[in-house]
């Protein structure tokens, strides 16, 4: 669903399951105020205007934002697409409302609570995949958030610099420009908007599409002093590159990694230099190397937003913590 189509659907399914009557009101200086619009309850009639922020779908990585904001603009709510039930636990555990597309509904205010679930979404008919966040569009698009000048280059070069075949290319643009995340200003250049949500989209689905996709293997080290002096070991830039844990202590001397995440395309090479063994459950896991550019390789770890986003889809305080550390120092002035 796009976001008039979550509005709709939920104000459809609330009275047709709860016998709440809603208007929903887009707010004119989004940019300024930091939220969609405000809802009103007509029934029941003693609720206040609850300042909405609409999302496809809400994962726990999120619920720190989703504080700062509630704290920001009282009364608040969330509207979303979906809510899964452990993220609806914890959004009542810190009394942020919300309410999904099915009609489910939490409200904390005052000295008053509502809380309705059980619902069961509407019946919709299925759309096509939107390109821009398939595998291969999520790999186009890791390396324009890190260089937004990208999206203006002619197809091929993108193609070049990406990897990425130039008939899809157009299709990736074009799927960014139906989600509503690219404002023409002439003929011939584009830009982003809404590059926070683009980068919260972005984080969803590599942890969903992408990086199971590229997932090599789990190993454990034959001699454990290896893990324990991770910092020592030795690998070619360009070819591998730590991700992860870590990469936010090396971005901030803040974390003790507890697992070892590499990007690599030399996996068999490491295995025999570091005297690796397959583990399922192994404290080092191995990921493909999925971008092209030799401009993101200047580093022994990844770039900073591809740090962010893994320690974000871990759900692990202490690595979410260090995510807001990097975000602040690193991409804050990129998309806020």
């Amino acid at each position: 669903m796009n976001e008039n189509q979550i509005i709709t659907t939920t104000l459809e399914q609330l009275a047709k399951n709860t016998k709440f009557i809603g208007q929903f009101q887009h707010h004119l200086k989004l940019d300024k105020e930091g939220y969609d619009g405000e809802l009103q309850f007509r029934t029941p009639d003693n609720l206040p205007a609850f300042n909405v922020e609409i999302k496809k779908e809400i994962r726990q990585y999120q619920i720190p934002t989703l504080l700062k904001r509630a704290e920001q603009h009282q009364p608040f709510m969330i509207m979303a697409e979906t809510i899964f039930p452990l993220v609806k636990e914890e959004l009542r555990a810190n009394k942020i409302n919300y309410v999904d597309a099915a009609g489910n509904i939490f409200i904390h205010f005052k000295n008053q609570m509502i809380w309705i679930d059980g619902n069961k979404p509407a019946v919709t008919k299925k759309t096509a995949t939107n390109r821009a966040f398939t595998k291969t569009g999520l790999k186009a698009l890791f390396y324009l958030l890190i260089n937004e000048k990208a999206i203006n280059y002619p197809y091929r070069k993108l193609a070049d610099v990406t990897g990425i075949a130039v008939g899809n290319i157009k299709n990736i643009i074009d799927g960014l420009n139906q989600a509503g995340f690219i404002l023409p200003l002439t003929k011939k250049q584009i830009v982003f908007q809404n590059k926070r949500e683009l980068l919260e989209r972005w984080i969803t689905a590599y942890g969903e599409i992408l990086r199971p996709a590229i997932f090599q293997q789990a190993y454990n080290f034959l001699d454990k002093t290896k893990f324990e002096n991770w910092q020592k070991l030795e690998f070619q830039r360009g070819t591998t590159a730590w991700g992860g844990e870590p990469a936010g202590e090396l971005l901030t001397g803040y974390l003790k990694p507890e697992i070892l995440m590499l990007y690599t395309n030399e996996r068999n090479k490491l295995a025999r230099d570091w005297t690796l063994i397959p583990n399922e459950q192994g404290i080092l896991k191995t990921y493909d190397k999925f971008w092209k550019a030799d401009e993101l390789d200047g580093n022994i770890y990844v770039h900073p937003l591809l740090v962010y986003a893994d320690l974000m889809l871990t759900n692990d305080p202490r690595c979410i913590e260090t995510a807001k550390i990097i975000y602040d120092k690193h991409l804050k002035n990129e998309f806020e």
